[in-house]
């Protein structure tokens, strides 16, 4: 395998990819008592119409049918589940939908090799019913029904419908109770042979294990397989116009206090790798500049009692969409919103703040690499937008105070803004009434 490495951390990724287009990557962590592996797709909840490799039409398929396929990938033709078969081998597993992956996971302390054998195998089995299908849509709608009625999900949840008005972001990962009835075997096979292509794929272990002996593994159980290099797939997206679909959307919910987000949707995203994470690590910067536990208005804002220390503002996105959202519970939502859009623009930035946090974020890098989990998570979001985890310190070391100014001028505007508010039920009502 290629080693990667970055000497300002010193720290190494094995990579390499096989003829199939499956990129393998371990990292290595000697004396680490746990094994951590992941196999990803690059297929997540905005991925609903699409180009299938080797034919000219658009697919448009239900949205939350990601989250449903990732459901039923466990279950097992003739009966059971993998779940069953990790656990008879001490290791735990699961699997997670977002906006634009699905990654399923095993963490173990022993029999790594035949972990990782169920691992690549039952993602590469799939097992679809119209029976097994019906029960499961059962469940789901159950799933989505108790995120309506979890606070802080709907406050997100609200916010980026408030923020997109046509691309797919804008929905639930898990779609609707009615979007899920739309899906059938046949749908749900379409998308895997579409999306769990193996050049569309990446395998990752973290832990004390050998980088070739995982290699050679990965390399003997696709060859069993037969997959060849597959075209890229066509991603099609609506055309995001930079003013919001709505600037405001509250909900009456039972909260104890009012919960707040003011968000700012990123129109200026294109392309991927250095330049997407130059942006990132840039808006990243300005938010603990602004609004991190250790700045002015941070501090003025909790003095004020407006905001308490769950509150946090953060940058996430990908190669299509970006989102800075900022929010916690407060007790006079309207005049914690006067405050940040008036302060917000005008803020000083000082080199000395730039210089320290960009130390604290080094730090952090390197505490990345001592959490499986996390490291494997940061890898994967990464590694499907074009971008080596590894670089991401000289990114750091080279990002400017002229470059954070830059983008605080191009986030902060008034027609890419919204709020979202949850707001206590009749009878229990805050300043916000």
């Amino acid at each position: 395998m290629n080693e990667i490495t970055n000497e300002v951390i010193g720290e190494s990724i094995y990579l390499n990819q096989l003829s199939s287009g499956l990129t393998v990557a371990v990292a290595r962590r000697p004396g680490f008592k746990k094994v951590f592996a992941t196999f990803a797709t690059h297929y997540g909840s905005i991925d609903n119409t699409f180009v299938i490799p080797g034919t000219e039409e658009p697919v448009t398929v239900p949205d939350g049918i990601a989250h449903f396929l990732e459901h039923k990938m466990f279950e097992k033709e003739g009966g059971g589940d993998v779940f069953n078969d990790f656990a008879a081998l001490g290791a735990s597993s699961n699997a997670y939908t977002d906006y634009t992956s699905t990654t399923f996971l095993f963490s173990s302390t022993g029999r790594v090799a035949e972990n990782l054998e169920i691992l690549l195998d039952f993602v590469q089995r799939p097992y679809f019913t119209e029976a097994n299908v019906d029960k499961e849509k059962g469940i789901i709608e159950q799933e989505i029904r108790m995120y309506l009625d979890m606070p802080q999900d709907r406050l997100h949840s609200n916010l980026m419908g408030a923020l997109y008005q046509n691309h797919p972001v804008r929905l639930d990962i898990a779609g609707s109770v009615e979007s899920i009835r739309t899906i059938t075997p046949e749908l749900l096979y379409q998308c895997y042979q579409t999306f769990y292509h193996p050049s569309n794929m990446v395998v990752l272990v973290v832990g004390d294990v050998d980088p070739e002996s995982i290699w050679r593994q990965v390399e003997r159980n696709q060859d069993r397989k037969g997959f060849t290099l597959q075209s890229p797939i066509a991603r099609i997206f609506p055309s995001e116009p930079p003013a919001v679909r709505v600037p405001r959307v509250e909900q009456r919910m039972p909260v104890s206090a009012p919960l707040f987000m003011i968000g700012y949707k990123d129109t200026q995203i294109s392309g991927t790798g250095d330049a997407l994470l130059r942006r990132e690590v840039a808006i990243s910067l300005m938010w603990q500049m602004l609004l991190g536990k250790g700045s002015p208005l941070y501090a003025e804002l909790y003095q004020a009692g407006l905001i308490n220390e769950r509150f946090h503002a953060r940058y996430s996105g990908g190669t299509t969409f970006g989102v800075s959202a900022i929010g916690g519970e407060t007790l006079d939502p309207r005049r914690l919103e006067s405050w940040l859009v008036e302060r917000l623009p005008n803020q000083e930035l000082s080199r000395e703040d730039l210089a320290r946090l960009k130390k604290k974020e080094m730090g952090e890098m390197i505490g990345l690499f001592q959490s499986p989990e996390d490291l494997a998570y940061a890898f994967n979001n990464m590694f499907f937008r074009g971008i080596d985890l590894l670089h991401y310190i000289d990114v750091l070391s080279s990002i400017t105070l002229d470059e954070i100014q830059e983008v605080r001028d191009t986030q902060l505007q008034e027609r890419s803004r919204a709020v979202s508010l949850i707001l206590p039920v009749a009878g229990n009502e805050s300043k916000e009434d």
